[in-house]
């Protein structure tokens, strides 16, 4: 049976492990070449071996270590993929992480560096990266996914402001680049999932994994009483339907925010 996916080439920044890699599984699994990137090359590892033991082939994966908010690291993540596969047909903008304050400062008494890094991560690399592909996709009639997060909606988070304007600001920003790049069959379209156990929490706050986890489930009760449990990625049904005949489908089950089961955007 022939993959959504079979004859795409995809780029997934950030998948060295979380919904990155996840992300990259699904792809790969669906007939897609894939590129993974991040820093940390022991996850990068384990990535490649995820995908390995799923019955993906070698020829099918390629492990890019890259700093995705230097210039130089954007350029060989592009460069290495055109190389190894010919094209670019898919961009996941996924790289993405709540800074915490060097001096551990909350709230709007964080330093102005920890904005200028969490913007640079979530937002400048994604608008660098969408720049520079852009040729390639445009020869590919390709499409441009932005990972977002559900802090980008409705509620303020008092705790870490800059991250959520991060993520309100890629949303807004994925909102111009559609409108921009479709004239050139470039589709962009964003996710914003909800809470996730994927290890970003303990990450971005420094709280030990047990810390993290109930920190996780009491966000989930507190915000909707018919969610029992954390959830995995197991438990989210998130499908990218990407067609260049086609226009473009995403779908994200069991958000964190909606009751409904499947929210089409």
């Amino acid at each position: 049976m022939v993959g959504r996916f079979s004859g795409k080439v995809a780029i997934i920044t950030g998948s060295s492990f979380g919904i990155g890699r996840e992300t990259a599984l699904l792809f790969a699994k669906e007939g897609a070449k894939v590129t993974v990137t991040g820093r940390n090359e022991e996850r990068l590892q384990g990535t490649r071996q995820a995908l390995l033991d799923s019955g993906i082939p070698e020829t099918n994966i390629l492990i890019v270590p890259a700093d995705i908010t230097t210039s130089s690291g954007q350029d060989t993540l592009i460069s290495k993929t055109l190389e190894r596969f010919g094209k670019l047909d898919i961009l996941v903008n996924n790289a993405g992480a709540s800074i915490p304050d060097s001096q551990k400062r909350t709230g709007i008494n964080q330093g102005i560096e920890t904005y200028e890094q969490v913007m640079r991560l979530n937002v400048q690399s994604v608008i660098e990266m969408t720049q520079k592909v852009r040729p390639h996709l445009a020869k590919s009639k390709g499409d441009i996914v932005n990972v977002s997060s559900i802090v980008a909606l409705k509620a303020g988070w008092s705790r870490t402001p800059y991250y959520p304007l991060a993520k309100a600001a890629l949303d807004q920003y994925t909102r111009s680049a559609a409108i921009d790049l479709i004239h050139e069959g470039i589709r962009v379209n964003t996710v914003n999932p909800g809470i996730v156990a994927t290890g970003f929490h303990g990450n971005a706050t420094g709280l030990s994994s047990d810390a993290s986890q109930k920190v996780t489930f009491l966000s989930i009760q507190y915000k909707n009483d018919h969610l029992s449990s954390t959830m995995t990625w197991d438990q989210i049904h998130l499908q990218f339907h990407v067609d260049s005949q086609d226009v473009q489908s995403i779908y994200l089950g069991l958000h964190a925010q909606f009751p409904r089961q499947t929210e089409k955007l």
